[in-house]
């Protein structure tokens, strides 16, 4: 199934379980970060872990996310990622800014663009927590079913990535079902061979 059309079935499903409001009730709702400068956040992040989920499950290295404001404000986003027969598979998205008093709450929609009136095919894109000077993020939505840390660079130094998961866990996520992305990573009969 390409990587566009199991993307767009996931975020129906996405949408339909973030608007049953699937979160425990023992745990406060997520909060997004205050002020997202959308021209910092704008250009490359490469994936350093996230939780496992369906439309990704082709992707087992190399995962990129590239965001380009457009002229009409809203975003263009290009995942990326290496399958395991070692090709290269990539998906287009267009993001918008859900709430524009701190510009965290965005929504993004991989169906097309025909498509674009129906509240259901955008999926809520919370950034949750950011670095100051915007060299690593992380993403989940509402229910906190998906979840992912990004980073300006390939690889993250140890100590930072585990302030990251004690603060998602503050934050009422998983960390055992966190699981690093290979980056800079060979493919070979279906494995990830090497690594830089």
């Amino acid at each position: 199934m390409p990587i566009a059309v199991a993307i767009f079935s996931l975020l129906l499903l996405f949408g339909v379980v973030s608007a049953n409001g699937q979160s425990s009730p023992r745990i406060e709702p997520l909060r997004p970060v205050s002020g997202l400068d959308l021209k910092r956040y704008s250009g490359k992040w490469y994936e350093i872990a996230k939780y496992p989920n369906r439309f990704q499950r082709q992707c087992i290295a190399n995962t990129t996310a590239q965001y380009t404001i457009k002229q009409n404000g809203r975003i263009e986003v290009l995942n990326s990622c290496t399958k395991k027969d070692g090709v290269t598979d990539s998906a287009t998205a267009e993001g918008k800014v859900a709430d524009k008093k701190n510009n965290a709450k965005l929504k993004v929609r991989f169906a097309p663009g025909f498509t674009s009136w129906l509240p259901f095919v955008w999926a809520n894109y919370w950034v949750v927590d950011l670095a100051e000077d915007y060299s690593y993020a992380v993403v989940s939505e509402p229910g906190r079913n998906y979840f992912w840390i990004l980073s300006r660079t390939p690889s993250m130094d140890e100590a930072k990535f585990q302030a990251i998961i004690t603060r998602a866990e503050a934050m009422g996520f998983d960390a055992k079902r966190i699981v690093r992305t290979p980056q800079n990573a060979a493919v070979r009969d279906g494995r990830v061979v090497s690594t830089e």
